[in-house]
């Protein structure tokens, strides 16, 4: 038993020593010389230079990119001023228009008003020529499609009506408009102004 031990303790000796020599410091690398570290400087100096003209090349993209944003921003908000412009102005020749022909048809009722207070003639002659230049008013107002808002007899609407106040009248059914203070006029469907009227109060269809 001692003499295995022994023959074991000397065949491991070597492999000991032969791991001491790979760690030996004699067996690293040699320092690299000026040249390689030169080169090297070199090498790193050209990989900067590259990375810096790749920045550069790119930022000069962005800002290209975003001076024709720009000048396309302004264009944009250009034309959308000039449209805004050209909008108001049409409307407002378009009101010019439409008043110019609504007053238009109106000048030879002023011409006949005027016809009338300068005539001579009775009241009842006056009378009259009144009435003619109030049909002639409302032939232009229905070619218009401006309409009179019923009122007499037809049951009270807020919509189309307003109130003056209630009448007693047992002719006339309970809240129905029995009186019209005022004419009121609508164009199509869309009031122009509320009738002024007073609403009946019948009593006998109240207590019933």
């Amino acid at each position: 038993m001692w003499k295995q031990k022994t023959q074991l303790t000397e065949v491991d000796a070597p492999v000991l020593e032969e791991r001491e020599v790979r760690l030996d410091p004699s067996t690293e690398l040699p320092a690299p010389t000026a040249e390689e570290e030169f080169a090297a400087e070199a090498e790193q100096a050209e990989t900067g230079v590259a990375e810096e003209a790749t920045e550069r090349t790119e930022f000069d993209r962005l800002t290209a990119e975003r001076d024709r944003l720009l000048d396309r921003l302004a264009r944009l908000q250009a034309e959308f001023e000039n449209a805004r412009k050209r909008a108001e102005r049409e409307r407002a020749e378009y009101r010019e228009y439409a008043t110019g022909s609504v007053a238009e048809q109106f000048l030879t009722v002023l011409d006949n008003l005027e016809l009338a207070l300068k005539a001579k003639g009775s009241a009842e002659q006056l009378r009259s020529g009144v009435s003619l230049i109030v049909k002639q008013m409302e032939e232009i107002l229905e070619k218009m499609q401006v309409k009179v808002v019923p009122t007499v007899g037809e049951a009270f609407d807020p919509r189309f009506h307003e109130a003056l106040g209630t009448i007693e009248r047992d002719d006339v059914p309970d809240q129905h408009v029995a009186e019209e203070v005022r004419r009121g006029y609508k164009i199509r469907e869309r009031l122009l102004r509320p009738a002024l009227v007073r609403v009946a109060h019948n009593a006998k269809q109240v207590d019933e």
